[in-house]
C-alpha cells in the first residue's frame, strides 16, 4: 500500500511538471519589464567592431566620439539602451557593445544612425538577437546611483 502511495505521489509530481512557484514573483514588475514566464525577453545585441575609417585628426576624432557619447545618452534617455561599454583589445577587432531594448534590427539601425562613429565608419555594427533577463532594464537607474562623477 505504501508503494502505491509513493508511486502515486511521484506520478502526480511528474504530471504537474513539479514546478515550484516563486514566492518573490512580482507580476506587476514582470509586466512593466516585458518579462516572459522565465523572466526573460529578447533584445538586440550590437557588437561594434573596428571600421575601415581610421581618423587620425585628433580634433575630428574627439568631435566624433563626443557625438558617440551624446547618442549613447540619448538612447538611454529614450529607455532603449540597456547596456553599453567598451571591450578590451582582442583579436576580433570588437571594440564595444550595446544591448538595445528594441523589436527589430531596423529599429536598432535607426537609433544608431545618429552616431558619428558609426556613420563615419570608425565602428561597424554587427546586430544579433539576444535573449536575456528582463531585469536588465534596472541596470541603468542603478548605474547612475553608484557613479561618483558624471565624467
Amino acid at each position: 500500500m505504501k508503494y502505491f502511495f509513493f508511486l502515486s505521489l511521484l506520478f502526480y509530481c511528474l504530471s504537474t511538471g513539479a514546478q515550484r512557484p516563486n514566492p518573490a514573483y512580482d507580476s506587476t514588475l514582470a509586466r512593466k519589464l516585458g518579462a516572459d514566464e522565465r523572466g526573460m525577453k529578447m533584445y538586440v545585441l550590437v557588437l561594434l567592431k573596428s571600421g575601415p575609417n581610421n581618423v587620425t585628426d585628433s580634433l575630428k576624432r574627439t568631435e566624433m566620439f563626443a557625438g558617440h557619447f551624446k547618442n549613447i545618452h540619448r538612447m538611454a534617455d529614450m529607455g532603449k539602451l540597456i547596456v553599453a561599454g567598451p571591450l578590451d583589445k582582442n583579436d576580433l577587432s570588437y571594440r564595444g557593445i550595446f544591448i538595445l531594448d528594441v523589436q527589430s534590427f531596423d529599429e536598432a539601425k535607426t537609433l544608431l544612425q545618429g552616431d558619428p562613429t558609426i556613420s563615419g565608419k570608425i565602428f561597424e555594427p554587427v546586430y544579433l538577437n539576444w535573449y536575456g533577463s528582463a531585469a536588465l532594464r534596472e541596470y541603468i537607474p542603478s548605474d547612475e546611483k553608484i557613479r561618483k562623477s558624471l565624467d
